[in-house]
């Protein structure tokens, strides 16, 4: 297959790629749809609606299907997207696994593929994302005609202009920001000759969220990776910055790291934190001197302190464990706080928490919204929806599918 690459991804979008857009969308929302009603939802002509719909046609992305009920005279045929036109395959990285996804037209997610994460390094990272990739399409040769592209949603600072990646790795007990030699995207681009998309697994899961639930009507939204990062939409659009690197929520200097130190939860709110918002480590320091609720958290970890990990936090949290509780309390707390800041800064509709988070439960997220009401103004908050991801772990491989067929729509 002849790689083209998406040329659009990172310019400004023309009248014609944003109807394109429109378009698409409002039957993606609404379908089956007739054309009147799709003029009518975007506010342009129906003369203007048809010769784009006629050019959808032309290349099957969409489909005319049954009539409509008609009040007199002949009944309008109603327009719906074609599930079969595109297929793309989405890589999200989360907290726990990795999740490879192929995902039709409609956004239904036809296979799904899961794996342990690796350990925290370049070289491990992008080997694993080959294998989801190919063991993805190992099982989709039936749709190999129609897969348009590959989506990757992946923590690091990513360049849009050029793919590169500035990859965060533990350097003693700090983490930093290295650049890395590997070219991803061309990796995956000569390995299985498809046109490729690296984001941020934020700012993925950010869109995938909005673009799969289409009840969502959120413009300004705030899409809380863990902690560690955020992806932002701003008046409908994604926003990435000038380079394509908003999102980061932590600012540090590990050669002035005692001016920037404060108590509450050994970290300060601006600092970078570790993805899990140091709960594994609160644990087992509370346990190393707390043994009155231990039994139930150590038969979890066949006794041994050192496997505990967020899978052992969340599914005692599910046990109601008291230890478990505080350690939720403590990092709902920082995490609030963070949200808050952003909050105040944004005044968005929305505040979506994901990246693995969603599986610590109510208590959590209770806590959390308590802290952004306690940290906000009132005029603020009165009205923002703080809730958890629908699309949880899968996310961020579903973002970066369908951020694929974005660019798809766009270069149509």
């Amino acid at each position: 297959m002849e790689i083209n690459y998406f040329l659009k991804e990172n310019r400004y979008l023309t009248e014609k790629d944003r109807r394109n857009l429109s378009i698409i969308d409002i039957i993606r929302k609404y379908g089956p749809i007739s054309k009147p009603e799709i003029s009518e939802k975007i506010g342009i002509n129906i003369v203007t609606i048809s010769n784009y719909l006629d050019e959808f046609l032309k290349k099957n992305f969409i489909i005319e299907t049954q009539l409509d009920v008609s009040e007199g005279g002949r009944r309008p045929l109603l327009l719906d997207l074609n599930p079969k036109a595109v297929y793309t395959i989405g890589v999200g990285l989360n907290l726990l696994n990795v999740i490879g996804l192929l995902v039709d037209f409609k956004g239904n997610i036809i296979y799904k593929v899961q794996m342990d994460k690796p350990r925290p390094s370049a070289g491990e990272i992008t080997e694993c994302i080959l294998e989801i990739i190919g063991k993805i399409l190992q099982r989709s040769k039936e749709y190999i005609a129609n897969i348009k592209g590959i989506g990757v949603g992946m923590a690091g600072l990513i360049n849009k202009r050029d793919g590169s990646i500035r990859w965060p790795e533990k350097i003693d007990k700090h983490y930093n920001y290295i650049s890395i030699d590997i070219p991803l995207r061309s990796l995956i681009q000569k390995e299985f000759g498809f046109p490729a998309i690296i984001d941020n697994d934020a700012t993925c899961a950010c869109f995938g969220e909005i673009w799969r639930e289409k009840e969502l009507e959120y413009k300004n939204l705030i899409y809380m990776f863990s902690g560690v990062g955020c992806g932002l939409m701003i008046e409908g659009d994604i926003y990435r910055g000038s380079q394509g690197y908003a999102g980061e929520v932590a600012i540090h200097n590990y050669r002035e790291e005692e001016l920037f130190n404060c108590e509450f939860g050994n970290s300060c709110f601006l600092k970078p934190w570790e993805y899990d918002l140091g709960m594994v480590e609160d644990l087992k320091r509370i346990l190393s001197k707390d043994k009155k609720h231990t039994q139930q958290i150590m038969e979890l970890v066949d006794n041994k302190i050192e496997n505990i990990d967020l899978k052992t936090i969340f599914t005692a949290s599910h046990m109601r464990n008291p230890l478990v509780e505080e350690v939720l309390s403590k990092a709902a707390k920082r995490l609030g706080i963070k949200i808050a800041f952003l909050v105040n800064l944004l005044n968005p509709d929305a505040v979506i928490i994901g990246g693995g988070l969603e599986e610590a439960g109510e208590f959590f997220l209770k806590r959390v919204i308590q802290t952004v009401k306690d940290w906000t103004f009132r005029e603020i908050n009165e009205d923002l929806k703080i809730l958890y991801s629908h699309l949880k772990e899968n996310a961020s491989a579903f973002g970066a599918a369908t951020l694929v067929m974005r660019e798809v729509i766009i270069n149509l």
